[in-house]
C-alpha cells in the first residue's frame, strides 16, 4: 500500500452490497432465510416508529436492527449523528460502493482503512438458524468483502467465522478467506454467551435465536484456529464491546441521542473483562507469534487492567503455575488496541507500548471523526513527536497487516 497522506484507519465498517446475500447464496436451497431487504410498517421493527413504510434487513425470518438499513450516521447530515438510513435508497453510495469510497479515503486524508461489518451483521457473525445456514452466510459475507480488496489494495478485510459448525469448519474457513485477501479475523470474545445472551434496545439479532452450544474460547477445543491463525500470521479482532452485552437496560424515556451516548462510553467494559480471562487463560502464552487487536475500545482503560493483571500475577505468584510471561510483557508482545480522539490515553502511549497502539477512523457510525479526521488528529496528537506520530498514526498497522 502506497502511503500519501500519512494515516490508516485500523477500524472502519465496510457496508456490503443490498444483494450480496441475494447474489451468493441459493436461492433453491435457503429461500426467504437469505439475508435480504424487506419493507414494513410495523412501529414494533423501528427503534423511532413513523407513520409509512420502511426497510429492515431480514435474517432466518428475523428483523436485525430496527434503527435502519444501513449503521452510517457520520455521512447523513445529521448533526447529531444518530439518523441511519429507513430506506436503502437513501443509503450514499460512498457507503456501500468500494470505487466512491475511495473518494471519501482521499478527501479525508486515509490512505486505508481495516474493514469490520456493517448491518446486516451483527456481533461479528450470524448466529440465526443452524451450522449449515450460518456457514452458507459468512461465505457470502466473505466472498463479497474480499471483492473490496480487489478494487484496492487500501482495502484491508477481516474474515468471519461459523460457530456452530466444528472446528476444522472454521479452520478451512479462514484458510479459504485468507487466500481471497482477508488480512485477519473477527471473533466474538465469548461465542457461548453471544449464542444465549440476549438482544439490545435496538433488537440486534445475533443472540438468543438458535440451539446447541460451542466450548468456551478457553476450551482446548480452539486450539486449531490458534494454530492456522498463528501460522497464517492473521491477527484475531475483538471489535467494541466483541459481541458481549455488559451494560444495564437503556432508560425508555431517553431520546435517540441520549440513548447513543449513555452506552457508547461504557462500551469497552466488556473487553476490559475479557482481557485478563485471555492473558490469564494461556492462550497468549501458547501461541506467542499470535496477534489479538482490541478496535473501537480506546486507550484509557488499557493501563489500569494491565496493573490489575500485574499485580494478581504477582501477589498470587503465578508464574509458579504456568504463566510464565507478566501480563503487561504478554500484552505489548502480542496485543493491539486503537484510538481515535483520546488525548489522556495518549499520555501512557509509553506504558502501553508505542507499537502496540493504532488509529482509527470508525467511518461511518457517529463517533467517525470523518470528515475531519486530520484536524482530530492534531488536536489529539499535538505534543507526540514526528517518529512516534508515524507509527501510530499508520506505520504500526502497516507492519501487522503486511501492508508495506
Amino acid at each position: 500500500m502506497n502511503i500519501s497522506h500519512g494515516l490508516i484507519s485500523a477500524d472502519s465498517h465496510g457496508q456490503l452490497d443490498k444483494n450480496t446475500f441475494l447474489d451468493r447464496m441459493s436461492k433453491a436451497r435457503w429461500g426467504e432465510r437469505i439475508p435480504h431487504i424487506i419493507e414494513t410498517r410495523d412501529p414494533a421493527l423501528m427503534a423511532e416508529p413513523v407513520d409509512h413504510a420502511v426497510e429492515r434487513w431480514l435474517i432466518n425470518g428475523k428483523v436485525v436492527d430496527t434503527r435502519g438499513v444501513c449503521n452510517c450516521p457520520a455521512v447523513m447530515d445529521d448533526p447529531r449523528r444518530t439518523y441511519h438510513p429507513q430506506r436503502w435508497e437513501e443509503v450514499p453510495l460512498k457507503v456501500y460502493d468500494p470505487v466512491e469510497r475511495l473518494k471519501v479515503l482521499d478527501e479525508d486524508g486515509v490512505d486505508g482503512e481495516v474493514l469490520f461489518p456493517n448491518p446486516p451483521v451483527q456481533n461479528a457473525t450470524f448466529l440465526q438458524g443452524d451450522a449449515e445456514f450460518e456457514l452458507a452466510c459468512i461465505r457470502a459475507y466473505n466472498d463479497g468483502l474480499a471483492e473490496w480488496s480487489e478494487v484496492s489494495p487500501r482495502y484491508i478485510p477481516l474474515a468471519l467465522i461459523p460457530y456452530l459448525s466444528d472446528i476444522g469448519v472454521a479452520v478451512a474457513e479462514v484458510e479459504r478467506a485468507v487466500k481471497k485477501g482477508h488480512k485477519g479475523i473477527l471473533m466474538v470474545a465469548e461465542p457461548n454467551l453471544v449464542l444465549h445472551g440476549r438482544d439490545d434496545l435496538f433488537g440486534l439479532a445475533g443472540t438468543g435465536s438458535t440451539t446447541g452450544s460451542v466450548p468456551r474460547i478457553n476450551d482446548p477445543y480452539w486450539n486449531p484456529l490458534w494454530d492456522v491463525c498463528q501460522e497464517l500470521d492473521v491477527p484475531i479482532h475483538w471489535h467494541a464491546n466483541a459481541g458481549i452485552v455488559l451494560r444495564p437496560p437503556s432508560w425508555r424515556a431517553y431520546n435517540r441521542a441520549q440513548i447513543t451516548v449513555s452506552f457508547i462510553p461504557g462500551g469497552l467494559s466488556a473487553v476490559c473483562q475479557f482481557l485478563p480471562n485471555l492473558i490469564f487463560s494461556g492462550n497468549l502464552e501458547r501461541y506467542p507469534r499470535l496477534k489479538w487487536v482490541c478496535a473501537e475500545t480506546g486507550l484509557g482503560w488499557i493501563n489500569y487492567a494491565l496493573e490489575a493483571c500485574d499485580h494478581e500475577w504477582e501477589r498470587r505468584r503465578l508464574w509458579t503455575e504456568g504463566v510464565v510471561t507478566r501480563p503487561s510483557e504478554q500484552f505489548r508482545r502480542q496485543m493491539y488496541v486503537c484510538f481515535w480522539f483520546e488525548k489522556v490515553g495518549l499520555e501512557s502511549r509509553h506504558t502501553i507500548g508505542i507499537d502496540n497502539i493504532m488509529w482509527q477512523s470508525d467511518y461511518p457510525h457517529n463517533t467517525s471523526t470523518y470528515p475531519d479526521s486530520w484536524a482530530t488528529v492534531e488536536r489529539t496528537l499535538v505534543d507526540v513527536p514526528a517518529e512516534e506520530r508515524e507509527r501510530l498514526l499508520y506505520a504500526n498497522a502497516q507492519n501487522l497487516y503486511k501492508l508495506a
